[in-house]
């Protein structure tokens, strides 16, 4: 106990070294700039400016990415709230209250109830990700070959079951990454595999390259391929942004009930911010001592669905760093980023001199939250002019930063190419209502679970060999949890039900109000 005080302590005093502090207001700008952008996303932010990283120490680079994360996560609300347009998918609900605020004449309430909620979610997150992941960092410490197999097999059931409407794509786009993943040298006995000559594929596909092919590239091509828009012209407010003390203790158990079901559906693998959002919204709106105002404009709608969706932040990492299993697409961005980094997730992470980086980044995390709200609150008004911006600038703007995010990795441009046909590939693979995210989790986790695997057939002591694979209780505890991920999209099902249920009434209550009006 004495030894995790003193690293949280040290991780603090780490976290506010200059550099660190420029990471987390750069971050966190570029992700509300991202954010507030309708048709980007927090993951391909991520993934587009992950090679910013590589220059710097791992702990800055996490903190960056981490801070991209958040921003993205809040700016969306500011598109949903002045132009009804969700600028990412976690903030769906945001528009449905915010955007009746905005009519009328509330649209800086609404923004500062989204800053303000997306704070305190945010900030209460990072009490479970102090709290559970040195716990399950200890757990991880006792896995063995064996066990690594199974837990790669257990995170491509999560993904594969909850990250596309049909089980069957889903499976799919899991196991063309398993197929991508045996491009290189073969990691137990050296043997050459569908390199196709080209020694640049000596490592394999490099991470990198295919994060920012899948997730930016192939946004860039679905953006060019839809007709060339002016962005709606957002709407110019004059009223205050910052709540009253009545106002403030009324949305406080609105974010506590929030912050809960948002840690907990970040910690579930394959949920998401995008769940979060509804069920934040429909909880709020259930609890709510007002429910006639939800339909009219509800700062409480507001605050429950942005609470949530910011929660989900620091509850995602759990699984992530622990386990090395995504909860969604952005963290498995930020799994490759550590990746690359030479860090392995897992036990690893919380002992020597690397769980000084780790909890460099869970304080870095803590400030984050803090720069999000002065950013936000000082800059919702420059921002917003930021989400008209047009595809036709937009397009060409991501294109160069793919091209040269790519080139940068290796300065050669092999690189280059591999991110283009991952581009070709994303787009691809979106047309047909495949995963991308479950494409990046199999390439992280196949060399792993094939090198655990293998090596614990080769040092079996058992007769016949595979019965090592269920030899310890670890094993079986995570077999079960392979079972429950291939369950899970039932459970995940009946999530989504009751989530576009509660978006149908609320849509339904809107246009009635626009018929009263009419």
């Amino acid at each position: 106990m004495g030894d995790t005080l003193a690293l949280m302590g040290q991780g603090f005093i780490n976290a506010i070294y200059p550099i660190n502090l420029l990471a987390m207001a750069a971050g966190t700008t570029i992700g509300i700039v991202i954010g507030c952008l309708p048709g980007l996303s927090a993951a391909m932010g991520v993934a587009l400016l992950l090679p910013m990283t590589f220059s710097m120490e791992a702990s800055t680079g996490l903190i960056m990415l981490g801070a991209i994360y958040c921003g993205a996560i809040f700016g969306g609300s500011i598109s949903a709230i002045l132009i009804h347009t969700p600028g990412t998918p976690a903030s769906a609900a945001t528009a449905i209250e915010g955007y009746q605020m905005t009519l009328k004449g509330q649209a800086g309430k609404a923004l500062g109830t989204a800053c303000i909620a997306s704070f305190f979610g945010g900030l209460l997150s990072c009490i479970s990700l102090y709290f559970f992941a040195p716990m399950l960092g200890q757990l991880a410490m006792k896995f063995g070959q064996p066990e690594y197999f199974w837990l790669s097999i257990f995170g491509l059931t999560i993904i594969a079951g909850v990250s596309s409407k049909s089980m069957v794509k889903g499976l799919m786009s899991g196991a063309l990454g398993l197929l991508i993943s045996t491009i290189g040298m073969d990691p137990v006995e050296g043997v050459k595999r569908f390199m196709f000559g080209q020694d640049s594929l000596y490592e394999g596909i490099n991470v990198t390259c295919a994060l920012i092919g899948l997730f930016s590239m192939s946004q860039v091509l679905i953006l060019a391929e839809a007709k060339i828009k002016e962005r709606a012209q957002a709407t110019k407010f004059s009223d205050k942004m910052m709540l009253s003390g009545k106002e403030l203790r009324t949305i406080a158990p609105t974010i506590g009930r929030s912050w809960i079901i948002g840690n907990l559906v970040g910690i579930l693998p394959g949920a998401g911010a995008s769940i979060a959002c509804f069920m934040g919204y429909n909880t709020a709106r259930q609890f709510s001592k007002n429910k006639e105002l939800f339909g009219h404009g509800s700062y409480e709608g507001v605050a429950g669905s942005e609470a949530a969706n910011n929660a989900v932040t620091g509850g995602s990492l759990i699984p992530m760093l622990t386990l090395g299993i995504p909860g969604e697409s952005v963290t498995a961005v930020l799994m490759g980023g550590l990746i690359i980094k030479g860090l392995t997730p897992g036990a690893d992470l919380f002992v020597g001199e690397t769980a000084r980086m780790t909890y460099t980044f869970f304080a870095g995390f803590v400030l984050i939250q803090f720069f999000m709200l002065g950013i936000g609150l000082l800059g919702c008004r420059a921002f917003a002019q930021i989400g008209r911006l047009s595809d036709a600038i937009l397009i060409p703007a991501v294109t160069v930063l793919c091209f040269v995010g790519s080139f940068a990795i290796h300065k050669n441009l092999f690189d280059v190419a591999i991110m283009l046909i991952f581009g070709v590939l994303g787009y691809l693979v979106r047309k047909f209502g495949l995963n991308n995210a479950a494409i990046v989790l199999a390439l992280i986790l196949g060399p792993i679970g094939e090198k655990g695997l293998r090596i614990s057939l080769m040092l079996s002591e058992y007769e016949p060999s595979f019965l090592i694979l269920f030899s310890t209780p670890i094993c079986w505890l995570l077999i079960a949890m392979c079972v429950l991920g291939i369950a899970s999209p039932i459970f995940m099902d009946r999530m989504n039900a009751k989530a576009k249920k509660a978006e149908k009434d609320a849509l339904a209550a809107e246009a009635k109000v626009q018929d009263i009006t009419e």
